[in-house]
């Protein structure tokens, strides 16, 4: 950063000069009051130093120039005059800060690394605000709709601070899609974003990806290794399904949160991380503490500010924008196109899987075109007369009961999934009973383990 230094008194020049040199600022001297302006008019100044007494018109003269330059760049008056007038009159007139003589140098450096900091700021801040309201940040995010432009709005206020946010949302909402947006609309933006799923490794993994670990802290440590933690610092992390982290990962990661720090596994030494923490859950973390499967302290720590993502079927008019968007991703540059039945069938089906489901449908109905430049209904649906073959539901408004019952199907079925199909992990996990879960697979028709249906009326043992 390049500071104009203005003062007759060779002194302050060459000592002060010296000073701010060393602290890593580029310093341009003048002598006087001329060659000061002439500095503005010709150099790429950003901080400006001026004695208010010095050869020419004087320091007021550098600072009204400097102010008609450039109003937001930072003047501080020198002068070895304790005169009041001059003081409030440089103020008035825009300076930041007023400096009576003789000072310590290391305190004027000290000042000048403050305002230089400022200065870095309010440029980035600036480059921020440009990008945002250009849209490009959320280029990869489709929404028109209502509440999907509340929570554009919303991303747009929270992403240049350093708020901790939580995202919440079902799978397949985009959650990640937010969060990289978040941290490419931040100030961290030319940092690491390191994401980790906590759903995807068990405890004992989990907690040496996100800490790290020490050579020997276990059997195949073979080496030291940076955790998720520490590759992010000067960044972002983003933890996704944070409502599957065990409650002793969860104590360690509060410390994280607390302290900015942490500890490898094995090691007894502590090191400090700068990041931004984004999280996200699929499933009500509120209801999670009271269940006593949460902590309440944590849940506080990572909710500083919430960013509720709706499902697909809560913005059904944004199907059609997202259906031509992902046929642009996916089609290889072909014009493929629906029918209006076929739109309209893809409207009304609930879409469990949200747009993470949709964008398999589209995928699935190109690789099963052909030569046809028509996408179908059969091909996106799933295999059901309410879904399939549109025109024969043209003006049909399925009971909501129905719209539940595929629900339930989906999410029970995703349950299993997770458990391994093992039905009384199932049941706790859905706060349900063991029979309650039988029955219910038995009444919907849900493929228990191994493929088959549940049927008749002795309730199966479990896996």
């Amino acid at each position: 950063m390049r500071v104009l230094l203005a003062d007759d008194e060779v002194t302050i020049a060459v000592t002060l000069g010296d000073a701010l040199e060393e602290a890593g600022f580029e310093v341009v001297i003048a002598a006087d009051t001329g060659a000061a302006l002439t500095a503005l008019e010709e150099r790429d100044i950003e901080i400006v130093l001026t004695d208010i007494r010095m050869p020419g018109e004087g320091g007021m003269a550098v600072l009204e120039r400097s102010v008609e330059l450039q109003p937001q760049r930072p003047v501080i008056i020198m002068t070895g005059f304790a005169a009041m007038e001059d003081a409030a009159r440089a103020v008035s007139m825009g300076a930041k800060f007023y400096v009576q003589k003789p000072f310590p140098n290391d305190s004027m450096v000290a000042l000048v690394e403050t305002y230089s900091r400022l200065r870095s700021l309010e440029s980035e801040n600036e480059s921020l605000r440009e990008r945002l309201n250009s849209g490009s940040e959320f280029s990869e995010i489709i929404g028109a709709s209502k509440v999907m432009q509340e929570v554009f709005d919303r991303v747009r206020i929270v992403a240049p601070t350093d708020a901790t946010i939580l995202i919440q949302g079902e799978s397949g909402t985009g959650k990640e899609r937010i969060a990289q947006a978040i941290h490419n609309s931040s100030r961290r933006s030319q940092g690491p974003f390191v994401a980790i799923s906590c759903a995807a490794l068990p405890e004992s993994l989990l907690e040496a990806e996100l800490f790290g670990f020490e050579k020997g802290a276990f059997t195949d440590a073979r080496k030291d290794r940076k955790g998720r933690f520490e590759m992010a610092h000067g960044g972002t992390i983003f933890l996704d399904d944070i409502d599957d982290m065990p409650l002793a990962t969860q104590v360690k990661l509060l410390r994280v949160l607390q302290e900015r720090s942490l500890e490898r596994l094995g090691s007894e030494s502590t090191r400090e991380v700068d990041i931004r923490v984004l999280a996200a859950t699929k499933v009500s973390l509120r209801q999670l503490v009271r269940e006593g499967r949460f902590r309440e302290d944590l849940f506080y720590r990572i909710n500083v500010v919430p960013v509720e993502l709706p499902p697909l079927r809560e913005r059904v008019g944004d199907v059609p924008h997202l259906v031509h968007f992902l046929i642009g991703r996916h089609g290889g540059g072909r014009d493929y196109s629906l029918g209006t039945a076929t739109m309209r069938a893809l409207e009304r089906y609930p879409w469990p899987g949200n747009v993470r489901e949709l964008e398999n449908a589209v995928q699935r109905a190109i690789a099963l075109a052909g030569a046809s430049k028509e996408l179908s209904a059969d091909d996106m649906l799933p295999r059901d007369k309410r879904w399939r073959g549109a025109t024969e539901v043209h003006d049909e408004i399925l009971p909501l009961r129905e719209v539940l019952r595929s629900r339930e199907i989906e999410h029970i079925g995703r349950a299993l999934e997770r458990t391994g199909g093992h039905r009384t992990q199932t049941a706790d996990a859905l706060g349900i009973s063991r029979k309650v879960l039988w029955e219910k697979m038995r009444d919907l028709g849900i493929e228990g383990p191994g493929g088959a249906k549940e049927a008749g009326t002795k309730e199966p043992d479990d896996r």
